[in-house]
């Protein structure tokens, strides 16, 4: 090949390049206009209000925290205690950020996570939500933060709750480490969502995750916090964490801050929880500890049957899942009560601060809808026997309905009668195999009366407390025997 013929190859070569390279900007820029036209159609289509403060950079948000005063203090410390060189306690803190602070991408949230939570919520289950106070709620000034605090049933609860404010507002969730694995991690932190350790004391960490949570709260950012801390294990109530809500709380020490923070309750049950049996198992077996590959496995063959249905026709619903939003409690306003809390040594203001928790707590109790299935397992195993008649169960899931309706709970559809209720907790107990039917009565498996008890703890504090009465008839007498729950705290 003559010297003239390398030339031209050349030549051809960098233009063939140059044409790849200007192909390659073009389709980058289409792809990003579709992108950013998706963005502002899913925002016109929502109405939606985004928390400017998301938006911001990950690198800035470091930059604030690094010449944060309370940071600074906290990393000299831990240089001190630990005998580390100022870079390398730099290092530890820019870790922490990278850990906890999220990327939020209204494109995720919107065009990805909303459809995927409609797909899902609406082949799994018939979505319910209620306002208890829609006057309060709307009476909120704009520019105020608002906080919802929610008790934990299911990790579903994040998509649940998300889903049905996702055309008012979007959330920043509080997440344990459990989601800390790929690509959970990628899509909740492009969700908005933020990283918490459980159970870590080191004081720099919880220096930088509490300074980063009052920072995301002095620009209103809507959050969310399972006010449980975990999930629930019986199916009751936990006792309330104080760590994030004191968090929360503190941010109105600082005099520049001048809105309100408003904390309203929220309440979730459901006719099946997706983690029911792994969540029970070790209070009925303490002895039984699955390992982490046995857990995956169980994911997997259950994600897998559940696709195998779904695309066989066979997938039925789980019934109802059912989201209330009670009445907002203004944080400025309980403390005006109590002057001083925010400013008391920090097992003084803890002190304090569990009474807010437990307030919010008993706020969250008592709207817990009422779903069929906890319903009728509580009036199941309210006559503590493996056979119930047909017209006794009846008779007292009417008389836990009047009950339930005469001190104002929030039964879900509460027009239905006992026999509707019951037709809907049926399909349940027998696709789950949990009760038999034999002729007029109902058959409790032994095995499942833990199951049932799970789901009827949820609303055990709603109903009326019966005492057994045998009538002294000897096949009445309660079955004590029985498998149950045991108690974990």
């Amino acid at each position: 090949m003559s010297a003239v013929d390398w030339v031209l190859a050349a030549v051809a070569a960098v233009l063939a390049g140059g044409l790849v390279l200007r192909s390659v900007r073009r389709t980058r820029a289409a792809i990003t206009g579709w992108l950013n036209r998706s963005v502002v159609r899913a925002v016109h289509r929502f109405r939606v209000r985004i928390d400017r403060y998301k938006l911001v950079r990950k690198p800035v948000i470091l930059e604030d925290l690094l010449q944060d005063e309370q940071v600074c203090v906290a990393m000299a410390a831990h240089a001190r205690a630990h005998g580390l060189a100022d870079a390398e306690v730099r290092r530890h803190v820019e870790r922490y950020v990278d850990e906890i602070v999220p990327h939020f991408s209204v494109f995720s949230y919107y065009k990805l996570g909303y459809n995927l939570a409609r797909g899902l919520i609406n082949v799994l289950y018939r979505a319910t939500s209620e306002y208890q106070d829609v006057a309060a709620l709307n009476a909120i000034p704009r520019r105020d933060v608002v906080v919802y605090l929610m008790n934990h049933r299911s990790n579903t609860d994040y998509v649940v709750v998300a889903y049905v404010l996702a055309e008012g507002v979007s959330i920043s969730y509080a997440v344990g480490e459990w989601a800390r694995v790929w690509p959970l991690e990628y899509v909740f932190k492009s969700f908005g969502a933020y990283f918490v350790r459980r159970g870590f004391r080191e004081p720099l960490y919880h220096t930088v995750l509490e300074r980063y949570i009052q920072l995301i709260t002095r620009n209103g950012v809507t959050q969310g916090i399972f006010l449980e801390g975990g999930l629930s294990r019986d199916g009751g109530f936990r006792a309330p964490k104080l760590g994030l809500l004191d968090y929360v709380a503190r941010t109105l020490t600082d005099p520049r801050f001048d809105r309100d923070i408003w904390l309203v309750p929220v309440a979730l049950n459901y006719d099946r929880v997706l983690e029911d049996r792994t969540l029970i198992r070790e209070l009925v077996d303490p002895e039984n500890h699955p390992g982490r590959l046995r857990q995956l496995s169980t994911v997997v063959a259950y994600l897998f049957l559940n696709a195998v249905r779904f695309l066989t026709g066979n997938l039925k619903r789980y019934g109802r899942v059912a989201v209330n939003f009670g009445t907002p409690v203004s944080l400025r306003g309980w403390l005006r009560e109590r002057p001083g809390t925010l400013t008391l040594e920090k097992a003084d203001r803890l002190a304090r601060m569990q009474a807010l928790a437990q307030e919010m707590m008993t706020h969250i109790t008592e709207i817990m809808p009422v779903t069929p299935v906890p319903l009728v397992a509580a009036a199941l195993l309210s006559f503590r026997q493996s056979v119930v008649r047909r017209a006794d169960l009846l008779d007292r899931i009417e008389e836990y309905r009047s009950h339930l309706a005469e001190h104002g709970r929030k039964l879900v559809h509460p027009e239905r009668d006992a026999e509707a209720v019951l037709q809907r907790a049926w399909r349940m107990f027998s696709m789950r195999r949990i009760v038999a039917r034999e002729g007029l009565a109902y058959v409790i498996f032994p095995k499942q009366r833990p199951l049932l008890e799970y789901y009827a703890n949820s609303i055990a504090h709603l109903l009326p407390h019966r005492h057994v009465d045998s009538g002294m008839h000897p096949a009445l007498e309660p079955e004590d025997s029985l498998p149950t729950l045991r108690s974990k705290e």
